[in-house]
């Protein structure tokens, strides 16, 4: 077999670097490390967990266990969560107000000592009610073993003022016996919330919702909007359906339920991936068969949300595998799971009501979003984004049927420190609503004093800024970008790339990890899988900017999905079919004369 000539492996290269990338909408164009998130009335606060929503014009965010601290590195106080508003919405986003706080001493230079109550147990839990059994368990046994209740993920909003949340219901043992688990999971609860003048207040409709060994659905994720288009019975026009995700062994699982039934478990239906319907069969917790998922891999937080600058819902999530990093897939309209799926209207965009959608289209393949720099435990975990923030079309019009713009804005800006409202334009394609994201991540970070809390666990936060949108050609990475970086990744999660990713050139040392086991909190935390081959990191120090950009290779327009794409996108679309189509034959016809050239030459 005669060996390729140099000519032809440079005649090739264009063709097969095409046929590995992946087309993307999202292309990261900055990236910001914001200040860590804190809380001047508290003394000094360690926790973890970080979820927010957005009620009554508040932003109130969740957090899971969390510790009080004085000044010298002793405990004050103890709860299973707590909860605090954003105090300057315009000015900072790293700073919070907590509640419930209280002086309890002062400390050796006067100043006063203050904590989340003046208690050190974790019976009273925080901002969620625990049951009567539940208090007193924990009363007796004094944090040596105990019931938390975790957020876990965002709550969802029905309307400005009420949003419902799916915790999840742990069972806590610091110092386990006979290896038994340090984190047990007992089921997942449903609470509703508001948000007061002195904090945010709940109440739980039951006990337990979804009960243990039941995949526990909502905990992950959770979206609301219009009746389903499946639904074969008539139902109001008002009527909306929840879609709630949950992580079980091979990944995540779909469940539907009327807004009206949330809490009868028996009106639940689920997902069948193998058919594409809803049945009343709920999926096997452990089942490995890739045709029983909804989508295979391995997830530990993350959040479904729809994203009105890329008009098609994302899903942004931490792995199981302790790599601290972002990963991001969108809906892609043009997939659709079966071939009853497809709707020729979905193709232009979808609207933040057509939550079906999550069921009759596929998601892309992963991508990178952002590569966090682990702190002193050496892994971060708990990602969150928080769309609420830079994006005025957060509620969903069905949150606000009498809102008399229609389909216009529905909240305020928030975050015009960061990103000027003056950015903001609804006009069509001209809207930039949600073309900026705030994601948080917990770090352990060294105190600065020592005693009990040598390690804090601390909320630290990062600014996106996204790109245009491409047009839908081959996208290359260019050389000064990881971020836009596009991977596919298969169930497992743990194979390696299969495009280049280049790194950004910097000063700051590459953080890679290789760690297991997370330390606190969430259930699905508790046991990841070991960890993959390093993956090419982005350095970045504190305050630095590390982001990048796309080189789209081909005709441009901004052809992005969307409702009010026209004639101008249609000639673009035909336009690059056809570039494609006369690139793609020179480069053969190149070919093959180069190849018969060589033929006679040889």
């Amino acid at each position: 077999m005669l060996p390729l000539h140099p000519a032809i492996v440079l005649l090739l290269l264009p063709i097969f670097t095409s046929a590995t990338e992946r087309w993307t909408p999202v292309v990261v164009k900055d990236v910001v490390l914001l200040d860590a998130q804190r809380s001047p009335n508290i003394t000094h606060v360690s926790r973890d967990g970080g979820h927010s929503v957005l009620l009554d014009g508040q932003i109130v965010w969740l957090y899971d266990d969390t510790e009080c601290i004085s000044a010298d590195g002793t405990q004050l106080s103890f709860l299973s969560n707590t909860a605090s508003y954003a105090s300057q919405l315009q000015t900072s986003l790293s700073i919070v107000t907590d509640f419930g706080v209280t002086v309890v001493g002062k400390n050796r230079a006067g100043g006063n000592e203050s904590a989340i109550l003046n208690e050190a147990t974790v019976g009273s839990g925080g901002w969620i009610p625990f049951a009567t059994l539940e208090a007193e368990f924990n009363e007796k046994n004094k944090g040596s073993k105990r019931i938390a209740i975790w957020p876990g993920t965002a709550p969802t909003p029905v309307n400005r003022t009420h949003a419902y949340l799916h915790a999840p219901v742990v069972y806590v043992d610091s110092k386990p016996q006979d290896a038994a688990p340090m984190y047990v999971s007992r089921g997942i609860t449903l609470l509703w919330m508001t948000a007061g003048t002195d904090g945010p207040s709940t109440f739980r409709t039951r006990g337990l919702l979804f009960p243990d060994g039941h995949v526990p659905f909502g905990s992950f994720a959770s979206v609301v909007g219009s009746a389903s288009r499946d639904r074969a019975s008539p139902r109001s026009p008002d009527a909306r359906d929840v879609y709630v995700f949950g992580v079980a062994d091979g990944g995540l699982q779909l469940a539907r339920v009327a807004l009206d039934k949330i809490n009868n478990l028996s009106a639940y239906t689920y997902f069948n991936p193998a058919t594409g319907a809803f049945t009343a069969k709920s999926p096997d917790m452990h089942t490995s068969e890739p045709q029983a998922i909804y989508l295979p891999g391995t997830f530990s937080s993350g959040d479904v949300f729809f994203s009105p600058y890329f008009r098609t819902f994302l899903f942004i999530y931490f792995n199981k595998l302790a790599d601290s990093t972002f990963y991001l897939r969108f809906l892609d309209l043009q997939q659709p799971l079966h071939p009853n799926g497809d709707s020729d209207g979905d193709r232009d965009g979808i609207g933040p009501n057509d939550v079906d959608a999550v069921a009759r289209y596929a998601w892309s393949d992963a991508q990178i979003l952002y590569r966090t720099t682990p702190g002193a435990g050496g892994f971060n975990y708990a990602g969150a984004t928080h769309p609420e923030y830079f994006n005025r079309q957060y509620y969903p019009t069905t949150a606000h049927f009498d809102d008399p713009f229609g389909n216009g804005p529905g909240n305020d800006w928030y975050g015009g420190g960061q990103v000027s409202e003056s950015d903001w334009e609804f006009d069509g394609d001209a809207n930039n609503d949600g073309r900026h994201l705030l994601l948080s991540w917990t770090a352990q970070v060294r105190a600065a004093s020592g005693g009990d809390a040598a390690v804090l666990y601390e909320i630290q936060l990062a600014h996106i800024a996204f790109d245009d949108i491409p047009a839908r050609a081959v996208v290359a990475p260019d050389v000064s970008s990881a971020t836009a970086a596009v991977f596919s990744l298969p169930a497992n999660s743990t194979a390696t790339a299969t495009t280049t990713t280049a790194t950004i050139t910097a000063t700051a040392t590459t953080n890679t990890t290789t760690t297991t086991a997370p330390p606190v909190s969430h259930p699905s935390r508790s046991a990841p899988a070991p960890a993959p081959a390093p993956l090419a990191s982005t350095p970045h120090s504190g305050g630095a900017r590390a982001g990048g950009r796309a080189v789209v290779i081909g005709v441009g327009a901004d052809c992005r999905p969307g409702w009010a794409r026209g004639r101008r996108c249609a000639s673009a679309w035909v336009w690059r079919r056809t570039w494609v189509w006369v690139w793609s034959w020179t480069w053969s016809l190149w070919l093959v004369a180069l190849v018969a050239a060589l033929g006679a030459g040889l």
